[in-house]
């Protein structure tokens, strides 16, 4: 059985860069972009911040690692993945193997890219600590996955999407 895999597969945090980075890089080789929210978000008819007031973050992350797991099944182009699903072992299990870039992000620029909250259920609250929290609770996560990581502070997407495809080069 010859299975789909992923050329590229971007994790980070909220506001990394993840989307539109992801959507140059593919463009820049010629594939398809996939993100698992988009994907969470069809499947469950709603928005995130929808499926975390109604259903909660446990049910929201149930979906996130069955979109993560059906991606990197499917998906022949450049993955985003959501800027939590490390938190689960689950999916960095299922990372191991893949070409994972991890699109690294300081606070300022982070808080820059994502404004303060909106559409972002877990930064409701005082956005700045949490994303912070956010932050410091993940890197770490980040790096044990990531077989590459690439700083976006300050950089365009064109540029980074140009790094991270000269990366994928044998």
């Amino acid at each position: 059985m010859n299975q789909t895999r992923p050329a590229v597969v971007l994790v980070g945090s909220p506001g990394s860069g993840k989307t539109t980075v992801g959507k140059c890089l593919a463009a820049l080789l010629g594939v398809e972009f996939r993100d698992t929210d988009f994907d969470i978000e069809r499947l469950a008819g709603k928005p995130i911040p929808e499926i975390f007031i109604d259903e909660g973050e446990g049910h929201f992350r149930a979906l996130e690692r069955a979109a993560t797991a059906a991606g990197l099944a499917s998906c022949a182009g450049v993955l985003a993945l959501g800027g939590g699903v490390v938190l689960a072992e689950e999916n960095r299990a299922a990372l191991i193997g893949h070409t994972v870039v991890h699109l690294s992000v300081e606070l300022p620029a982070a808080v820059k890219r994502v404004g303060l909250g909106a559409g972002r259920p877990l930064l409701a609250i005082n956005p700045r600590a949490t994303l912070k929290h956010l932050m410091d609770q993940r890197r770490p996560l980040y790096a044990e996955v990531a077989t590459a990581t690439v700083v976006t502070d300050g950089r365009t997407p064109e540029e980074i999407a140009a790094e991270i495809a000269a990366l994928l080069k044998p």
